[in-house]
């Protein structure tokens, strides 16, 4: 049985993932599934794990990079308002995997309750912040998580409580497939305060960001006391192009692709940053973007 057969309604073929990428670059999915439901969800995992097809999530597209010839197997967005959904009963806010987290935040201040405002400018989704552990200097995410409940490759759902969890720096213990829904213990504090705060620090990240237009992403991760950003410009790699990629003027870890950039253009760059760090300060970075 062909994998789509019955599946019409939320699965296309050769999908461009271009469209979902912050990058704006790379080749198609051969299959792109967006489930409206849970029940959908497990029919795609659960026929792509009989057929042999590599399932991959696609929250955001903020940390991912297509190679040009794209993506075998069945790339999932959770798009759908089944799986964004928001709420909050007294300090807890519970959130949908497929959810932003800047929605998240927002109605978490809207209801005085602080904690995850100091996230404020990171993107993506509620998955995608909980798998990687997203965070500042002021905080990260599984610091406030109560609970997630995550489906399997099997397409079973487990739910993982608090003391099964374990968040360290850009990384958790949430492995398996899909984060469907996490709720997050949070501080009572007042909304106005709160908002200001989170406006503050909006505008300070913002400031040494690309521009909004451009097709920007952050690469590398922050070695363990430094900036990456720092490191690569203390290269002397600000600026530096490899074909249709350059590295950001305004911040140094932020790579952007022109319109059309090939995929090849930004994996060049990305390696030669490595390289060049290595070679002329001795630190190892580690890429932050998911390379498919």
């Amino acid at each position: 049985m062909p994998f789509s057969t019955g599946f019409e309604a939320f699965v296309r073929s050769d999908e461009p993932l271009y469209l979902h990428t912050w990058l704006h670059i790379g080749g198609p999915a051969e299959f792109f599934a967006t489930p409206r439901d849970r029940d959908e969800l497990k029919s795609v995992v659960t026929r792509a794990a009989e057929q042999g097809l590599t399932v991959r999530l696609l929250g955001g597209g903020s940390n991912i990079l297509v190679r040009d010839e794209g993506v075998k197997g069945v790339v999932v967005r959770l798009d759908a308002p089944a799986f964004a959904e928001i709420s909050t009963i007294g300090d807890v806010v519970r959130a949908g995997g497929g959810a932003k987290l800047g929605h998240v935040m927002s109605e978490a201040v809207a209801h005085g309750l602080a904690g995850l405002e100091s996230l404020v400018g990171i993107p993506g989704t509620i998955g995608g912040a909980l798998r990687l552990n997203a965070g500042t200097r002021s905080g990260d995410i599984g610091q406030w998580t109560k609970r997630a409940t995550v489906m399997n490759r099997a397409g079973e759902i487990i739910e993982h409580e608090r003391p099964d969890l374990v968040f360290a720096y850009r990384q958790s213990s949430l492995d398996e497939l899909v984060i469907l829904e996490a709720e997050f213990e949070l501080e009572s504090e007042n909304p106005e305060e709160l908002s200001k705060r989170m406006q503050k620090q909006w505008i300070v990240r913002k400031a040494g960001q690309p521009l909004g237009h451009q097709c920007a992403g952050q690469v590398f991760r922050n070695p363990r006391g430094m900036s990456a950003g720092m490191l690569i410009d203390q290269a002397g790699l600000k600026g530096h192009r490899v074909g249709a990629a350059e590295v950001s003027d305004r911040h140094a870890n932020f790579i952007i692709a022109d319109p059309n950039c090939p995929s090849r253009d930004v994996i060049e760059l990305i390696e030669l940053i490595r390289e060049r760090v290595q070679d002329r300060l001795g630190v190892e970075l580690e890429t932050d973007i998911e390379i498919w």
